[in-house]
């Protein structure tokens, strides 16, 4: 076979991977460890385009590399197979989301095999396999049973909490808990009932019951990440979204805040990713104020960065949703804030964040009072203030804040100016330490670094606030009104949660007829018939046997998307363990990920919720490690040109490109298929796909032909602008598609996808082939390489393992075809060079490679082989080809060794026959040398 028969090529070594286990990881390995690692993909029914594998071939390279290199390389592949797509298509259609995922899998394991990636598939783990999530909800049990002691700063045993409260009370325990504990002695904690202790340490556990704000979509049935909703609707089917109260799971991840933030200060991520965490975070210092309600046995606490303005405040503003709303609105006011409270609540609060130009608010008629004045403060509501965000309240500062300042003008609120005669721009006003309060009582003429600790010292004195670290991070909420997602292992006894036993593992989800919220509310799991726990038997039994004695509802709500993938790569280390997530052996061995390569989408969901969960693990003594991830890079996308076809306005008239001119047109997405190279579009093909556009009218160019614009989007099943990589694979190969996608651009940066352009990379491919073939077959020879054959080996090993270490692989590509090309030209057919060559290549184009190494008469994988090593003495040169000039023309070259002498080289080139050529007997009137440049010859 003389021809690059790709396809045969690729399927044949695709097949060798498999039979022969070649990439399979040995957690007991000698070698040095290397763990890559992709984000989670979910398997959705459209399957994968072109644009899915760029970070897949990007990781593999470099697994690839590594492997060169000597390391025992961890690469695995699963799927994070629950959500909330296949659950709606299970709605729409009545079949089991797991048949559907089932067949999205398959079909994603297809598409992935063809393009020879190096995954250790006997290591594969889905999210929806009972056998993993039994992990998930045992992380979740480990959880229930801590909390977070902020003396020793770490998670520890809640039995340990007990005994602690038996010995001594809560007064000295420092824990992240929420705010309403009350106070209590050892005396105090033993005389209260098993029902009243099981609450209060409800309210120390890392994972809690709680009533908490949330965004619920009635279409779907359930809750809501914020990162679910675009624009004040759900990312999936764009239904209105509403905040409402519910109880809710969540996790205290607030307890890891700082760890959070100081964890960055370890890791090798992409600057704006830890940007994104830190301000998701939202560390700020200033203090905790308390302001009484005037005619009430209430109060509203307010954190503040700028405690020193408080002389200034004018008002405050609740969240529409605050606890004390419904207490202090007065009857006058009701209607009026029930009114304001119901529309705010078909906002979300991505889109009250966002919307900083809107005013609006409604007088509550109560009134706070000023902490050090006494006067009367009048309180509003507002959708501007969040009631997750601090604690949903705000003092009120409008001549040192916009925000309040265009509230209180709105509504013509007093704006008392305690920066009277003060330049307060905000240039001025972000110099802090240099500006002085004026009209601020003991405060008055002093700077900023000087105000603050004097007002916390007074409202600790009057016990009117303290000092206090705020974080904008808020506790996690984990339930889900959905079926397919992972079951809580809970029952509950007199309305108290209570865990299984972790030996029931996995708790695994019933079957139920349909998959929509029951007609009263309850999650779809309220339809399962059988979804009861029996304590005695320790099995689920049905509903009808529930007695509050020996059998107890179970939960109905299921676990979010999010913790499925929050600690998979450490199943990845041991995937077949039933006795824990993974050994101590493999976990010491494998340790964390050392690259993790994904989209940037996921800063502050998958990757925070992630990180928070390997710090709780760490402190309980399961992972020996506090980071999940060493190294992460965010791959850009890869956008698809659309096509469009554009419709005359109010008629069923399509005009081509260039006809458009003036006319009012709409532009409408067409399939890119139904498009060749030319932007002409297949009219007949059209119109068969739009049946309401098959008797238009078509308008085209003078040469008959039709023609579409063309836009760059996002590449999206919707636009229509698809590319399937099989397609690529089927026509170009692989290796082509592999090589193209690294060749499109810096690995970082979107770029759009051009077919056209990829026939470059495979004449390349081609040329390649033919360095080791003639007509007659496969020809490599054993004679000795040129000086100029070693020189573009060399230059080319150091550029590749200089761009693999830095993740430069479009300029790889590049090198790869410098050389063949050169290689080419020196009519290059040595072992020593082309042996080499091929495994330089291998990261980028294994099956080619795997060919022609088995060609060049080796037996078994290239994979292992080790990388070439540079050496630097093929670079040095020992010769140059000097110009020799006469008179300042250049006449012939002559090559002479660099460690020749002015005069040797002088005495060289006057004795050349060329020289004396030129000169026709006459002696040179000087010769100039420039050792290493030129010799110019005067005369």
């Amino acid at each position: 076979m003389s021809n690059y028969s790709f396809n045969e090529i690729e399927d044949k070594w695709q097949a060798y991977w498999a039979k022969n286990g070649t990439f399979h990881a040995d957690n007991h390995s000698e070698k040095p460890k290397y763990y890559v690692l992709d984000m989670f993909p979910y398997p959705s029914g459209a399957g994968l385009h072109v644009g899915h594998p760029l970070g897949y071939i990007a990781s593999d390279i470099y697994a690839r590399y590594k492997r060169h290199k000597g390391f025992n390389v961890l690469h695995p592949q699963g799927y994070d197979s629950f959500g909330l797509p296949a659950e709606q298509y299970a709605i729409q259609t009545g079949q089991h989301p797991r048949k559907t995922t089932e067949v999205n899998i398959k079909r994603y394991r297809e598409q992935l095999d063809k393009i020879g990636f190096s995954f250790d598939w006997s290591r594969e783990v889905r999210t929806s396999d009972p056998q993993y999530y039994k992990w998930t909800q045992w992380i979740f049990m480990q959880l229930f049973d801590s909390w977070y002691d902020k003396t020793q700063n770490k998670a520890r045993a809640i039995s340990e909490l007990v005994a602690l409260f038996a010995s001594e009370g809560n007064q000295k325990v420092s824990a992240a808990c929420d705010d309403d504990v009350k106070s209590f002695d050892a005396t105090t904690w033993k005389g209260f009932s098993s029902e009243e202790q099981q609450q209060i340490l409800l309210k120390y556990r890392l994972t809690y019951l709680a009533e908490t704000e949330v965004n619920w979509c009635p279409q779907l049935g359930t809750v809501l990440a914020n990162d679910e909703i675009v624009n004040g609707v759900s990312e999936r089917g764009g239904y209105p979204v509403v905040r409402k109260k519910m109880k809710q799971w969540s996790m205290r991840i607030t307890a890891y805040a700082q760890r959070l933030l100081d964890g960055l200060a370890t890791i090798d991520w992409p600057q704006p990713l830890k940007d994104s965490q830190t301000n998701w975070i939202g560390r700020s210092e200033g203090a905790s104020v308390t302001f009484l309600v005037d005619g009430h046995d209430a109060s509203i606490d307010v954190f503040t960065t700028r405690p020193d303005t408080i002389f200034g405040v004018s008002f405050m503003t609740l969240a529409p949703e605050h606890d004390l709303v419904a207490q202090i609105t007065t009857d006058e006011q009701r209607d009026a804030v029930a009114t304001y409270i119901e529309a705010t609540s078909k906002r979300s609060e991505r889109e009250r964040m966002a919307d900083v130009k809107s005013i609006s608010g409604v007088f509550t008629g109560a009134y706070a009072l000023h902490p050090f004045s006494g006067k009367k403060i009048p309180i509003w509501i507002g959708d501007y203030v969040l009631a997750g965000y601090g604690t949903g309240a705000v003092m009120a500062v409008p001549c040192g804040d916009q925000r309040d300042y265009d509230f209180a003008k709105h509504f013509e609120l007093e704006i008392p100016n305690i920066f009277e005669g003060i330049d307060i721009s905000e240039e001025a006003y972000a110099e802090k330490d240099a500006t002085p309060l004026a009209n601020s009582d003991f405060l008055n003429g002093l700077p900023y670094a000087e105000a603050m600790p004097k007002v916390i010292e007074a409202l600790e004195r009057k016990g009117a606030g303290e000092g206090k670290i705020n974080y904008r991070l808020r506790d996690a909420v984990f339930s889900r009104q959905r079926y397919w997602g992972e079951p809580f292992p809970v029952y509950y006894k007199n309305g108290l949660p209570q865990l299984i036993d972790w030996e029931c593992l996995p708790l695994t989800l019933p079957d139920v007829e349909k998959y929509l919220p029951t007609e009263t509310g309850e999650p779809p799991l309220g339809r399962a018939d059988v979804w009861a726990w029996n304590t005695e038997t320790q099995e689920v039994v049905s509903n009808e046997l529930v007695d509050e004695k020996t059998v107890f509802p179970l939960e109905l709500n299921t676990m979010p998307g999010w913790a499925g993938s929050s600690c998979y790569m450490f199943r990845y280390m041991d995937p077949g363990n039933d006795e824990a997530l993974a050994s101590p052996v493999a976990m010491d061995y494998w340790e964390n990920v050392d690259l993790y390569v994904g989209g940037s989408e996921h800063a502050t969901g998958h990757l925070l919720y992630s990180r928070f969960w390997v710090k709780f693990l760490y402190d309980r003594g399961v992972l020996p490690v506090n980071e999940p991830f060493k190294k992460l890079i965010n791959q850009g996308m890869i956008l698809g040109e659309s096509a469009f076809v554009h419709r005359v306005e109010g008629e069923n008239i399509l005009v081509s490109a260039g006809k458009v001119n003036d006319q009012k047109t709409q532009p409408i997405h067409s399939d890119v298929s139904f498009v060749n190279n030319s932007n002409e579009l297949d009219i007949q093909a059209f119109r068969q796909w739009r049946p309401e556009y098959e008797n238009a009218e078509f308008i085209t160019e003078s040469d008959g032909t039709f023609k579409v614009s063309r836009e760059v989007e996002k590449m999206s099943k919707s636009k229509f602008n698809v590319v399937n990589p099989d397609d690529i694979c089927e026509q170009y190969g692989a290796d082509t598609l592999r090589m193209y996608e690294m060749f499109l651009g810096p690995l970082e940066q979107a770029k759009p996808w051009n077919t056209a352009g990829i026939t470059g990379v495979h004449s390349f491919l081609k040329k390649l082939w033919r360095l080791y073939h003639d007509d007659s077959g496969f020809r490599v020879s054993d004679e000795n390489p040129s000086k100029e054959s070693y020189k573009t080996l060399h230059k080319t090993i150091k550029k590749v393992e200089e761009d693999i270490e830095a993740f430069s692989f479009n300029t790889s590509v590049s090198t790869f075809m410098i050389a063949v090309n050169e290689l080419t030209a020196q009519k290059c057919d040595t072992r020593e060079i082309l042996e080499p060559l091929v495994v330089l290549i291998s990261p980028y184009a294994p099956h080619i490679a795997e060919e022609l190494w088995e060609r060049l008469g080796h037996t078994g994988s290239i994979s292992t082989v080790p990388f070439p090593e540079f050496n630097e003495g093929y670079l040095i040169e020992s010769t140059k080809e000097y110009p020799i000039s006469f008179n300042g023309k250049m006449r012939f070259k002559l090559e002479l060794s660099l460690d020749l002498s002015k005069d040797a080289v002088e005495e060289a080139v006057l004795a050349h026959e060329k020289t004396q050529q030129y000169l026709e007997g006459r002696t040179p009137k000087k010769v100039i040398v420039v050792p290493g440049k030129i010799v110019n010859i005067v005369g």
